[in-house]
């Protein structure tokens, strides 16, 4: 498909949309759930609903749309789903707001067919692969008024020049590849965002460099395993056209940290498997690269990582850790762990806590195993108890929690470069903003500071925050 062709098209029904709504104040609410790239799609879904001439409510009961951007990876998400579906319902028959469904669980059959048979008041149901024309889906449920259902089950292309709305004046997020190749036993994500397609190197160093020109000053970079960017096209001798040296992930960092104005630079999610010496020289040598990085475990036993297929051992995972603190500088560690794997038993746990232990990560995004359709796990027939899950959740909690208690310490009397991000959500008078290893930060000062990278002295520590001053 010819896809510079196609976001034309779709720029004509977004016009199109535009003049039916000529002379109407037309307001719309939004509803993200899961990743950032869940959020990056959202970005532009709004680009796209503003230059239709929609204005955006926090409000659900004063919209004209109502959208969801939904996440399968976990079960409450559709537990949240149907029960807003559920609050909407009232008013869809009050002022006849539309309704849209897009995102990773419209990719699930079994969901999409529980909201036509128990919510046939959904107006558009969208896929993962079909987001860049969800402006002609808009104007076909306004103009036929019935259903439509747009959604792809083959492996979708990467559309560049999409609008784009931006939650933040000063932190941008920047998607480099989608899909996954790995297909871990317990995710859904390979078969709902389907196989990796990585984005041409220009267009990502041009779509930062034009940030940098609005006012940018941290880029994070987004894929479901951003290690292996471009690695595909390699091995199956696809044709990329090579950019400013860039030819990897590697060559990629080093691109971006030339750019000016770009102060930091992050990225989410990459692969032990996929760490390779050339990257992990990039981040040593780059100065805008942020030394908190992210490097997912999952678990801490070498049968149970065997059963997740992650293609790694505690030991390599251990090895490659002490290979990354030995040659970046400050490096400081984040990590995802799932507790209560199919048949996980308690030693394999306590592996677990031995790596959490030892590595000392600075955060831990914890996850209780969430069977999911459609995934090798769920098919495991030595599922653990909903109450062994729970005990074991609270015990890692417990361990990770005194840790971070401990490490906070560190940064007690120090100096912290911060970049601020606003005013805190529960004290108007005070500002909050992020160290460079993703530490919150509050502290007292004026307003004018907001979207500036200062120094500040940390005086004091709290679990989920620093306290600083100027």
């Amino acid at each position: 498909m010819d896809t510079i062709k196609e976001v034309k098209r779709q720029e004509e029904y977004i016009e199109k949309v535009k003049e039916l709504h000529q002379g109407k104040t037309l307001k719309y609410h939004i509803l993200t759930m899961g990743c950032q790239l869940n959020e990056n799609d959202s970005e532009k879904l709004c680009g796209m609903l503003e230059k239709m001439g929609y204005s955006k409510t926090d409000e659900f009961q004063e919209a004209d749309l109502n959208l969801f951007n939904t996440c399968c990876v976990r079960e409450n998400a559709e537990d949240k789903l149907f029960g807003k579906l559920g609050e909407l319902k009232r008013v869809k028959e009050e002022r006849g707001t539309i309704i849209a469904i897009g995102g990773c669980m419209m990719q699930e059959k079994h969901i999409t067919d529980k909201i036509k048979e128990s919510y046939p008041f959904v107006d558009i149901i969208f896929g993962t692969h079909t987001l860049y024309r969800f402006p002609e889906d808009l104007y076909k449920a306004l103009m036929e008024k019935k259903k439509q259902e747009d959604i792809l089950d083959i492996d979708g292309e990467i559309y560049e020049g999409l609008p784009i709305k931006r939650d933040s004046d000063i932190k941008a997020s920047v998607t480099i590849m989608n899909g996954c190749n790995n297909f871990c036993t317990y995710c859904i994500v390979p078969y709902v965002r389907g196989r990796e397609r990585s984005r041409e190197p220009k267009a990502i160093i041009k779509e930062v460099q034009e940030l940098a020109k609005q006012g940018y000053k941290e880029i994070t970079l987004l894929g479901q395993n951003v290690n292996s960017y471009l690695r595909v096209e390699k091995e199956k001798g696809i044709p990329f056209e090579e950019y400013e040296g860039v030819h990897s992930f590697a060559t990629l960092l080093k691109a971006i940290n030339k750019i000016e104005g770009i102060e930091r630079i992050r990225f989410v999610s990459p692969h032990p498997k996929d760490f390779t010496d050339d990257v992990i020289e990039a981040i040593a040598s780059c100065d805008k690269v942020c030394k908190l990085i992210h490097l997912p475990l999952q678990s801490g036993n070498t049968k149970v990582l065997k059963e997740m297929n992650r293609k790694y051992t505690k030991k390599q995972y251990l090895n490659l850790v002490d290979k990354m603190k030995a040659k970046i500088p400050n490096l400081t560690l984040s990590t995802d762990i799932i507790v209560g794997f199919p048949g996980e038993t308690e030693e394999e746990f306590e592996d677990t806590l031995d790596v959490v232990r030892k590595v000392r990560f600075e955060q831990v995004y914890m996850f209780i195993y969430s069977r999911r359709v459609g995934t090798p796990g769920d098919k495991m027939e030595n599922q653990i108890s909903e109450e062994i899950k729970h005990k074991r959740f609270d015990r890692l909690k417990a361990l990770v929690e005194s840790q971070i208690e401990e490490n906070n310490q560190k940064y007690v009397g120090t100096i912290q470069k911060v970049l601020v991000e606003g005013t805190s959500k529960n004290n108007e008078k005070t500002l909050t903003g992020r160290t460079d290893n993703n530490k919150v930060v509050i502290f007292e000062g004026d307003k004018s500071l907001i979207n500036q990278m200062i120094e500040l002295k940390i005086v004091s520590e709290h679990i989920w925050y620093l306290k600083g001053s100027i």
